[in-house]
């Protein structure tokens, strides 16, 4: 089980809008308040990403993802509980989301988090955060602590503990959207 010190150090770094390098639901990531702008701009010029190229929004349970998404489709609702795989569901009517994170029409991608660990420290920080993979743009997602950059492990104000021993094959997430009627597209798979 991860270390309470290790959860506090997290929010803490998050409440001060720093830059975590944490393990998520999928793979490696780096992660601050998705509510600080200034924040989302420390993550990106860490991970050398282009601006124009959202990240992902981790929230901690369905009823956070109500406090932001204005309308949840009830087949959406259900595929979250549902699905095998971490889901990222592309929302196209959200509030209180920076722009930073918005993508055309100003869509924003939001996963429910999985995992205990995220799960706990979102609880506990009270906020959604960034998810992004651990690596430069362009670069392959890191599989497991021991393959992230020592630039990118430098430039991050904390480093969780938890899980770096462990290697794993994790994977992106699916990301889908939908439309008004529920209908489904799967963007990545």
């Amino acid at each position: 089980m991860w270390l309470q010190e290790d959860l506090r150090e997290a929010v803490k770094v998050l409440e001060k809008g720093g830059v975590l390098l944490y393990p998520t639901d999928t793979i490696w990531g780096l992660g601050c308040d998705a509510l600080n702008e200034r924040a989302i701009a420390k993550v990106y010029k860490i991970k050398e990403r282009d601006p124009q190229k959202p990240c992902i929004v981790l929230m901690s349970d369905i009823d956070m993802l109500k406090e932001y998404v204005i309308s949840i489709h009830p087949r959406v609702e259900t595929l979250l509980s549902l699905h095998e795989r971490p889901l990222t569901i592309v929302y196209p009517e959200v509030e209180k989301i920076p722009d930073a994170l918005r993508g055309p029409q100003g869509k924003v991608a939001i996963r429910v988090a999985r995992d205990g660990f995220c799960r706990a420290l979102i609880k506990a920080f009270g906020k959604p955060i960034v998810s992004t993979s651990a690596n430069h743009a362009g670069k392959p997602h890191p599989n497991g602590f021991g393959e992230i950059s020592s630039q990118i492990i430098k430039k991050a104000d904390y480093v969780v503990k938890f899980r770096q021993s462990e290697h794993n094959t994790g994977l992106p997430s699916v990301v889908a959207t939908y439309n008004f009627k529920g209908h489904l597209e799967f963007l990545r798979s």
